[in-house]
């Protein structure tokens, strides 16, 4: 009688990544950014996003709905730039500092863009970090699920989740010390499985020595 040596899977089934937007306002509306404070003379407002897409949801021309202590604005995008992990905007009816200066503190909320499926910063949180090498998404699938060779290292554990200009950062603590930044982006985290508490990465070379 022959034996079978193929390894077990490591998780029993698998769920993809995908994206999220902040923290939700209501049943239809996710807030997408806060204002932090001014910046310069002009007008400019330094704001952190909470949203994967800022490119697209602070484009120049977007009508934002802000809230401020109970009552609503309506703000018109006119240029923005990424600083510091944060975003610098400004705004049609924000000519000058005095005008921005009463909107520190004004959350942007809109309408969340329609996932299949997606993930709030702390289900992130906690998960073990499965690494299978720089390999594709079908590759790692077989990797984690299938008893695919070899078998992926369970090397950390991700503590929190920072945003980015582009898209949110998984902080991992590495078992072996240290911390690696990993990008929250499909290419990189094809697999997150909350049943198994784990997320599979495929980390280019070098990502988890920077």
């Amino acid at each position: 009688m022959v034996e079978n040596t193929q390894a077990e899977p490591v998780l029993q089934h698998r769920v993809r990544a995908a994206s999220f937007e902040g923290v939700k306002a209501s049943e239809d509306q996710v807030q997408i950014g806060r204002v932090i404070k001014p910046h310069g003379i002009r007008g400019e407002l330094v704001v952190d996003p909470t949203t994967d897409d800022p490119q697209g949801r602070f484009a120049p021309g977007e009508v934002l709905r802000g809230v401020q202590t109970g009552k609503e604005l309506s703000l018109t995008v006119k240029a923005m730039r990424a600083h510091q992990q944060r975003l610098l905007i400004s705004f049609e009816e924000v000519p000058d500092r005095t005008a921005a200066e009463r909107l520190r503190g004004v959350r942007f909320f809109a309408a969340p863009i329609e996932e299949d499926e997606a993930f709030y910063d702390h289900e992130l949180e906690g998960l073990r970090v499965l690494n299978v090498g720089a390999v594709d998404a079908e590759e790692a699938n077989a990797r984690a699920y299938e008893g695919a060779q070899p078998e992926p290292e369970d090397i950390g554990e991700v503590t929190r989740v920072m945003r980015g200009p582009a898209h949110r950062l998984l902080v991992v603590a590495l078992d072996e010390g240290g911390e690696a930044i990993v990008p929250f982006v499909h290419e990189i985290v094809p697999i997150v499985d909350l049943d198994n508490e784990a997320i599979v990465i495929t980390p280019p070379d070098g990502l988890l020595e920077l």
